[in-house]
């Protein structure tokens, strides 16, 4: 997965074309979300959280919704960026259900990405290194954009590679912890998981705007065999309120 990544960021090098120089002003969308997202471990459903929404460049700087950068180098219709990803995937352990297996830390996954504006619709590479568990995080989105009436449409379709340090850290059971809880011990290995998204914009006026996403992603058997994991599928999505930018 990892030389895949380098294979299309060098293909990406390859095409360059004319770019809208950086504006030192904000353009995007900046407001307010309520995010929800399916724990997949079996002591808990899902969990909401209200947070600022942020979809903007700044020069240099961007934000898309839960990843940030700066942008380097010029890559064919995008650039080479520095990324952080935020990270929920972490979870608590203070319910009966879990109890002797120790809390998960959310991943702090930093490193190289891309985003490609094409005639043909957007494409997202990061290759992220996470500092929590010393993993990796390969990504790589395509979306497109349509109308239906009002409503601008966003269908997204990826695919997602954590390394085994990755997963077990979130989904492994040590022999410690299988002595001291109900679960057997587990020895995760990598994996690759398809993600499809739909997006939708509905504008309330010039300004204003209702964004809708929904997500969901098809969970393999290095995460699915863990007995930690009570589900094959996991499901997200936010509602926001957004004041656009231009």
């Amino acid at each position: 997965m990892f030389k895949f990544l380098c294979a299309a960021m060098a293909c990406m090098g390859l095409q360059v074309s004319a770019q809208t120089p950086l504006q030192d002003r904000l353009t995007g969308d900046v407001g307010v979300a309520v995010y929800n997202t399916q724990n997949i471990v079996p002591s808990d459903g899902a969990e909401n959280f209200v947070l600022p929404y942020a979809y903007f460049d700044y020069g240099r700087f961007y934000t898309r919704v839960d990843t940030l950068g700066v942008k380097t180098a010029r890559l064919g219709m995008g650039y080479l960026e520095l990324a952080a990803r935020i990270s929920f995937e972490g979870f608590k352990t203070n319910t009966p259900r879990l109890s002797g297996v120790q809390a998960r830390a959310n991943p702090v996954p930093v490193g190289l990405g891309t985003y490609q504006e094409t005639p043909w619709g957007a494409f997202f590479v990061y290759g992220l290194y996470d500092t929590t568990s010393g993993g990796f995080l390969q990504e790589a989105t395509y979306a497109a954009e349509f109308k239906l009436g009002a409503v601008t449409v966003y269908p997204q379709l990826g695919v997602e590679h954590r390394s085994r340090k990755y997963v077990q850290h979130l989904y492994g059971v040590s022999a410690a912890e299988s002595l001291s809880s109900v679960y057997g011990a587990y020895s995760a290995s990598a994996s690759t998981t398809p993600v499809l998204a739909m997006a939708f914009e509905l504008p309330l006026s010039e300004a204003w705007h209702l964004n809708l996403q929904l997500r969901r992603r098809w969970l393999d058997s290095a995460i699915t065999q863990s007995p930690l994991v009570s589900t094959k599928l996991q499901d997200s999505g936010f509602f926001a309120l957004t004041r656009s930018f231009k």
